[in-house]
């Protein structure tokens, strides 16, 4: 697979999934549309695993990572997607582009990792002063109700940023596709719990356009996504993949406003805007060192 493509294919993926969660949702609601996704991405990572016949480790270390990642994405998915109902697209994709400095926290505080350095700190201050601009904009998530939502998708950024910090420490060498099979798998469960306790109803009919979602979340979301990002990992340097997250929030603005008549007030533009800042400043150090090797 050509590197570029794959750098271009997570871009895509992670620009869109946040206005394909919302898609997915109308008409079934949000707990089926999560139970679904995550059926049909156990069925495409079994599918691809079983082709090209990658062994999936099943050691006490393999077993514990997909634990953490089964428990951290079920966490985080339940309430992204219940969060999604309230909160634009774009937004969403915004919030969670914190989370390398909700990782950086975590990490310090539970791990006792001794990484934050002034420049990290600075680049906290301003994803804070991001935040704290974009909740009191109360026009551009457009109802009161839409700060429960901002709740629940910070809530799901601290649960997968938790988890990531977790997952490092296990220091799993799985390969990514059977991690990817052993999350979900232990995740589906719990969301297909979530949908019993909730309704347990299947609707009549399933509107295309939510249909189409969950299948592309369940697809690209879930599986290819993953493994495109973890083949990037291995043939870049971390400095170009930590741009990603730069690039994606402000791509999901755009596609939430153009196909989704999601407005766009001047606060949330600041608010992005700091945090866009500041996730440049918490990585500045991964950019500067590239630019010197460059």
């Amino acid at each position: 697979m050509s590197v570029p493509l794959a750098y271009l294919g997570i871009i895509l993926i992670w620009s869109t999934t946040p206005l394909a969660i919302q898609w997915s949702t109308q008409g079934i609601g949000f707990a089926l549309a999560v139970l679904a996704r995550m059926a049909i991405g156990v069925v495409v990572a079994s599918l691809v695993i079983a082709l090209w016949r990658i062994r999936i480790p099943l050691h006490a270390r393999a077993r514990r990572a997909y634990l953490v990642g089964g428990l951290a994405l079920f966490g985080a998915m339940v309430l992204t997607y219940w969060g999604a109902r309230y909160v634009h697209s774009g937004l969403i994709s915004v919030l969670f582009g914190l989370s390398p400095l909700a990782a950086a926290i975590l990490g310090a505080i539970f791990v006792g990792e001794r990484s934050l350095t002034p420049m990290k700190l600075l680049g906290m201050l301003l994803g804070a002063a991001g935040l704290a601009t974009i909740f009191i904009h109360g026009d551009s998530l457009g109802h009161a109700s839409a700060l429960l939502g901002l709740a629940a998708i910070l809530a799901a950024v601290a649960i997968y940023s938790g988890g990531l910090v977790w997952l490092k420490q296990i220091g799993d060498d799985s390969p990514p596709l059977a991690t990817t099979l052993g999350t979900l798998s232990v995740s589906l469960p719990f969301f297909g719990l979530v949908w019993w306790l909730g309704d347990g109803q299947l609707p009549a009919v399933v509107p295309p356009r939510a249909g189409a979602a969950i299948a592309y979340l369940g697809i690209f979301g879930s599986v290819i996504g993953f493994a495109m990002y973890y083949y990037v990992i291995k043939h870049l340097e971390t400095s170009k993949v930590a741009l990603i997250t730069l690039i994606t929030p402000v791509i999901a603005l755009f596609l939430g406003h153009w196909f989704n008549g999601e407005t766009i007030g001047l606060r949330l533009w600041i608010g992005t805007a700091l945090i866009l800042l500041g996730l440049s400043a918490h990585q500045w150090e991964m950019l500067s060192g590239f630019r010197r090797r460059a």
